[in-house]
């Protein structure tokens, strides 16, 4: 077929953002397969697997062809991860317009979109008609659209979406004990070295790729199957207050 190669480069890719969000390097996934190192480099250089194979690779990936395959499916290349300032600016300037954005992005389709929102049919055409000539969505029959973006969005540091809600989202979301059965908080404060908080910065991003790898693996789910879910990822410089108030005064 015509578009089996394609297919295949999109595979490849989402099983190297899959090591990489996993920290597994080609030697590790070679001793989890039993292969070695340049053979697993040369499956992956090449594009060339058999089924067999691929099961063995996800089987070490601890993911399945299918979630594999529908994660693949969802990337083209006008997939993108982070917005224009343009296209930020004109979704931060209409709240409406914003939350009809996350829902495509989220994967839902229209009617979903009209209910969610309390808006009819023509209203959320309108809102994909803004959103396409952004370059945001591509229009589909039956009130469907298709997001080109990732799932999990984003967004520019002191850019407009997050001038405009960033102070009350911090608000809302750590208004919580999370104590539910999908919540978590942890915080954990200590000292470390320079060297030691770039290793900790790496592993940060890599948790928000495997976030978003998730999110895209499940755009496709039915909204029934499915949480809104925040994560927050933060660490910075920090020393508690009461420690600050301890110290004698400069003189």
């Amino acid at each position: 077929m015509a578009n089996e190669p394609a297919e295949t480069a999109r595979i490849m890719a989402s099983l190297k953002r899959l090591m990489r969000s996993r920290s597994l390097t080609y030697a590790d996934l070679a001793q989890r397969i039993g292969l070695s190192e340049a053979s697993v480099k040369r499956i992956f250089s090449r594009s060339s697997l058999t089924l067999t194979r691929l099961d063995e690779i996800c089987q070490a990936l601890d993911i399945s062809i299918q979630e594999v395959a529908r994660l693949a499916g969802d990337q083209s290349a006008e997939s993108t991860e982070a917005l224009s300032f343009k296209q930020e600016d004109a979704l931060a300037a209409d709240p409406n317009l914003l939350a009809c954005f996350y829902l495509v992005a989220s994967g839902r389709e229209g009617r979903e979109i009209a209910a969610e929102l309390g808006a009819d049919d023509k209203k959320v055409r309108r809102w994909y008609v803004q959103l396409q000539a952004l370059g945001l969505i591509e229009m589909r029959s039956g009130l469907r659209a298709r997001a080109y973006t990732t799932a999990a969005i984003k967004w520019r540091k002191e850019g407009p979406v997050a001038r405009l809600y960033a102070r009350q989202v911090r608000q809302e979301f750590l208004h919580s004990p999370f104590t539910g059965p999908i919540e978590a908080l942890h915080f954990r404060s200590s000292e470390l070295s320079e060297s030691s908080c770039r290793v900790l910065l790496r592993k940060l991003e890599r948790l928000a790729t495997e976030f978003r790898d998730l999110a895209e693996l499940d755009r496709t789910l039915p909204s029934r199957d499915k949480r809104s879910m925040g994560v927050l990822l933060a660490t910075r410089p920090w020393v508690f207050s009461m420690f600050e108030s301890l110290r004698p005064a400069e003189t």
